[in-house]
């Protein structure tokens, strides 16, 4: 084990090293806090080093943090922006070859095989998802099919005639996917066998919902642009955490408040340093998103660390009457109101000053206004115990909240 973590450390001295050389943000940021390169000697020492943040590949828009001479680039991915410019991601040949790698290992332990149909329901170009997956599962030799987002019936069209075995998708799609079989009676004539779903935060309450509902297994998967693309983590059939490959990622948490670590096991913030990137290596980068690190075996055999369930996102949390509310949790609570789905959204709305929350949600069959009340009832008693606090609640019916190709939309401010 010590052999293990010296190795780390060399690594981490190393892409250390290589920002400080490379790009002149890191080294006005370490310069700011009088750490040169050499004072990084231990595991502790590398957590006295600044953070890195989404707000800081902005401001060195295009390419200023570029690590590599533009002339090694061989592709350019890029992460949606609230600016509305997009955040790049360049990758030299070798960061594309080793994303392919990462991304095989990574299918092989979630039980994809070589005999297997992949079936690639995500939007292709900038964004990196589908890319990711197509290159793992070509690399594992599975039949890729590049389906891209959207199009239901062509997607439920070619998973019958093509034979496909595992998909994958956003949550949100792929329970709506799993209403139309239900609804079609198609999932006799289907070969599911593997649902490998990401994107966007969802409870274990959803999964379960989908494997029952397709027959399938549900596999949890993490990754972001500005680290690799997908890849980063995924599960194995035990669900017991998500593998990653300590090799190529150094991963810590944080108290997202304070930007001080956490031990393994605590709830925090997820830090991300890359240890293999060519193009575009970051350095403690403050993913946003919630979880914690296992560090106990994990059942299917493999070593290492392992990623909890991502319980939301910083900018996702509402503060309501002094409560803080995540998305995954209403998701959690509305998964034991019976007689509802878990298509569903949160309002948010200014009331004499203090921010009011309303959770809208379907109904599974047409109901008269009596029956919308005493489903409406039920929702408001079953959020209270699991939030804290008493919310609104609103039933619609059924399908009248649509249905997402891509990320849902969860959280609406309205006036």
């Amino acid at each position: 084990m010590d052999d293990i973590k010296e190795q780390v450390l060399q690594q981490l001295q190393r892409v250390v090293q290589r920002v400080w050389d490379s790009n002149s943000l890191y080294r006005r940021k370490m310069e700011e806090l009088n750490i040169l390169p050499e004072d990084i000697r231990s595991m502790d020492d590398f957590k006295k080093l600044p953070l890195t943040t989404k707000q800081d590949l902005r401001d060195s828009y295009p390419l200023g943090m570029l690590a590599c001479p533009k002339e090694q680039v061989v592709r350019l991915h890029a992460s949606s922006g609230t600016t509305g410019k997009p955040t790049f991601v360049p990758y030299t040949q070798k960061d594309i070859d080793m994303w392919r790698k990462c991304m095989a290992e990574r299918l092989e332990t979630a039980g994809v095989r070589s005999s297997d149909v992949f079936q690639i329901i995500l939007g292709y170009g900038l964004f990196t998802g589908a890319l990711g997956f197509h290159y793992g599962a070509e690399q594992l030799g599975a039949m890729v099919i590049p389906s891209g987002g959207g199009f239901t019936d062509r997607q439920l069209l070619l998973m019958e005639d093509a034979g496909t075995t595992v998909f994958t998708s956003t949550p949100s799609y792929a329970l709506y996917l799993a209403e139309r079989i239900e609804k079609e009676n198609l999932r006799a004539r289907l070969r599911l066998r593997l649902a490998i779903l990401g994107g966007e935060a969802w409870t274990e309450d959803l999964g379960e919902q989908i494997e029952n509902m397709l027959g399938v297994t549900v596999i949890n998967s993490y990754g972001l642009s500005e680290i690799m693309g997908p890849g980063v983590a995924m599960e194995c059939p035990e669900k017991q955490g998500m593998h990653f490959n300590e090799q190529h990622f150094y991963i810590e948490t944080i108290d997202p408040k304070r930007g001080t670590p956490l031990p393994d096991g605590d709830l925090g913030e997820m830090v991300v340093t890359t240890l293999t990137k060519e193009a575009f290596p970051l350095v403690r980068y403050r993913t946003r998103d919630l979880s914690s690190l296992r560090t106990e075996p994990c059942p299917c055999g493999q070593k290492g660390k392992r990623i909890n369930r991502v319980a939301g996102r910083n900018d996702d949390m509402l503060i309501i009457r002094g409560v803080n509310i995540f998305p995954s949790q209403v998701e959690a609570a509305l998964a034991h109101v019976g007689g509802i789905t878990l298509h569903y959204r949160i309002e948010v709305c200014d009331r004499n000053g203090m921010p009011d929350l309303t959770v809208v949600c379907e109904s599974q069959n047409l109901l008269a206004e009596t029956e919308k009340k005493l489903l409406m009832e039920q929702a408001i008693c079953v959020l209270k115990e699991n939030l804290g606090i008493r919310v609104n609640v609103r039933i619609e019916d059924p399908e009248a909240l649509g249905r997402h190709e891509g990320k849902a939309l969860r959280v609406l401010h309205v006036a």
